[in-house]
């Protein structure tokens, strides 16, 4: 799928799901409350979007740090941007890592450390979610009581983030596997002459083992001497969450909807949990669909569905624009094409 294809199947998934809901929940009650939507709290939604995207930025910054790297805090922002992007038009949400790699390389620091700096950030947030879900569970049961897809959904990611967390251990264990992998995947690419010469297979089998060691020592690296900075990043994982699944009661807050803080963050932990691992670019449609459907547990129906798609828009569709914005003047579009190319086949 290209780069370009991808945008466009998020921009119709998402504007197709979006009228969808507004055609079948939207009635006079729910234009009346979003016309006597308190403005300031609407702004005030939009800061947290803003804290939130402080807070991942500064978790680059400390897992950097971790590394023995430095990444500055502008920087930062504009990785927080370009993974929103790369999200966008990947499925599984798993696009943003080769632009935040190549955005640090770029800034002289290595590929294997930029993939150990971006992939435990993913980790980090994914680690959260897991342990976060069974507790949104216990505390609030009916989330998922009533629909057996969801509960398939969420048993399918359980099963999706074991096999993530195996597959990073067994690399970071047994990194002479990887590398046999490696050379194996060469030498078959070779046969289809996609390489012009055996030179270049060397070359290529050389450079793969050296940023092979660079990745598990980076790795290890962050995982020892980096503690102090990886559990400032922990925490500020935490907070980047939080803020995220703040904007919700504060929307719901700006239109008149009561409710219960640690209820909307219970659901909106489920559903983040669910959306990272859903296959369309950027979750586009299930996430208009889905938080519809979650939504109504924490307000009536004919407003689940429009702040559904009003909360989407504040945490998801402002980013994804910022990283449009960071994608062609910083990278190109030539350079972003290549880089969607690259993560299109780490995920097939």
């Amino acid at each position: 799928m290209s780069l370009r294809k991808g945008l466009i199947i998020f921009i119709l998934l998402a504007f197709g799901m979006g009228a969808i809901i507004i055609f079948r929940s939207v009635d006079h009650e729910t234009i009346r409350s979003l016309l006597a939507a308190n403005k300031l709290k609407l702004l005030l939604a939009l800061l947290v979007v803003f804290l939130a995207w402080i807070f991942d930025a500064g978790r680059f910054c400390a897992l950097a740090f971790a590394a023995h790297e430095r990444v500055s805090f502008p920087l930062g922002i504009v990785l927080t941007w370009l993974n929103y992007f790369g999200s966008a038009v990947t499925p599984m949400q798993s696009g943003g890592g080769p632009f935040q790699v190549y955005a640090l390389y770029k800034k002289g620091i290595p590929l294997g450390k930029g993939i150990a700096i971006t992939l435990m950030r993913t980790m980090l947030t994914i680690l959260i979610l897991t342990l976060s879900v069974p507790i949104a569970l216990m505390l609030d049961p009916d989330i998922l009581e009533g629909s057996p897809f969801l509960k398939g959904l969420v048993f399918y990611v359980f099963i999706v983030i074991l096999a993530t967390w195996v597959f990073v251990i067994f690399t970071i264990l047994k990194p002479e596997a990887i590398k046999k992998l490696s050379r194996v995947i060469v030498m078959w690419l070779s046969r289809f002459k996609i390489m012009n010469s055996k030179r270049t297979v060397i070359k290529i089998i050389q450079w793969l083992d050296k940023e092979i060691d660079n990745y598990i020592l980076n790795f290890r690296l962050v995982f020892h001497s980096g503690k102090l900075w990886l559990t400032f990043a922990t925490i500020l994982s935490v907070l980047h969450l939080l803020a995220l699944f703040t904007v919700l009661p504060v929307l719901m807050s700006a239109v008149g909807l009561p409710f219960k803080y640690i209820q909307t963050i219970a659901v909106q932990a489920v559903f983040m949990f669910i959306l990272y691992f859903v296959p369309t670019p950027g979750a586009s449609g299930v996430a208009e669909g889905g938080g519809a459907l979650l939504y109504s547990i924490l307000m009536p129906e004919n407003m689940a569905g429009i702040m559904s798609i009003i909360c989407r828009f504040f945490t998801d569709y402002i980013s994804i624009f910022m990283g449009v914005v960071v994608v062609i003047r910083m990278l190109g579009w030539g350079v972003s094409e290549n880089l969607h190319k690259g993560a299109s086949v780490e995920d097939a």
